[in-house]
């Protein structure tokens, strides 16, 4: 099946980047749009053989699916240029945008998946949502190639927020958090900040590897590590002490934004 991709933002790369680095689909098969043609050129200069479309029009009738990576505002102006038909599956990559938001406007197959910058690295999960039309063709179609970049997970529509903050926003909240912890490091212990960044990419890696074995749950590898009276007992209690409701505070906040969002679809 051929792609098409409108929106080469950081998102609409990443996911073309991923799925032609993975080898799950060649430039054959792709062709992005952007309203700025620059961004699609830039795009192009990393991938050798990208096409580019000088029009949803024509991006539309060259493709079968058809990825949209915009803001959720542009999704108004965007639908209201598509005219796609049956045969053709449109697919959402933003959390705010429902399937049942694409079926009320288009007459053809929809799907909602959410990517993370973790598929970059052709790892990580992937939220599938499918329309009720969508056929097995594209349902195993689209599983297919995004299995070549991530693990592809079907999610319900109430839990679509909290579980994008998890798999997509996630990264950047632990990367905040780990980077509040080296300069913590470097505040009390006085290590260089380019020694305490080397130290906990490796751990990161390390513990990235225990998890992805199965060796240990969260609750076993805090276990194991916390010797009675030792010093990372000392930490977690701080930990316990001083967290109080910064990840419920977290969640409310960006739920919040997720209703300020599908408030201003206007679709």
């Amino acid at each position: 099946m051929r792609y098409g991709i409108i929106g080469t933002g950081n998102m609409g790369s990443l996911l073309t980047q991923s799925l032609i680095s993975s080898g799950a689909l060649n430039t054959e098969r792709v062709t992005v749009y952007n309203r700025t043609l620059e961004k699609a050129e830039r795009l192009q200069s990393f991938i050798n053989g990208l096409k580019i479309s000088p029009s949803i029009e024509k991006l539309q009738d060259e493709s079968d699916i058809i990825f949209i990576c915009v803001k959720p505002h542009d999704y108004h102006h965007i639908l209201s240029q598509l005219k796609p038909s049956a045969s053709q599956c449109v697919v959402s990559i933003t959390s705010p945008v429902s399937v049942t938001d694409l079926e009320d406007r288009l007459p053809c197959q929809v799907a909602r998946i959410v990517p993370s910058i973790t598929n970059q690295a052709h790892a990580g999960v992937s939220l599938f949502t499918f329309g009720q039309s969508v056929t097995e063709e594209y349902k195993e179609e689209l599983i297919k190639v995004f299995s070549s970049i991530s693990r592809p997970v079907e999610i319900e529509e109430p839990y679509i927020r909290v579980a994008s903050d998890i798999v997509s926003c996630g990264p950047a909240f632990v990367g905040f958090l780990l980077e509040n912890m080296i300069k913590a490091a470097h505040e009390v212990g006085d290590i260089p900040m380019d020694k305490a960044t080397e130290l906990m990419q490796e751990m990161v890696v390390g513990l990235g590897g225990l998890l992805e074995k199965k060796i240990f749950t969260f609750p076993e590898l805090i276990k194991k590590v916390t010797v009675k009276g030792g010093v990372t007992g000392e930490g977690i209690t701080a930990l316990e002490e001083n967290i109080n409701d910064t990840f419920v505070e977290m969640f409310k906040a960006t739920h919040y934004k997720h209703y300020l969002d599908k408030q201003s679809l206007h679709l």
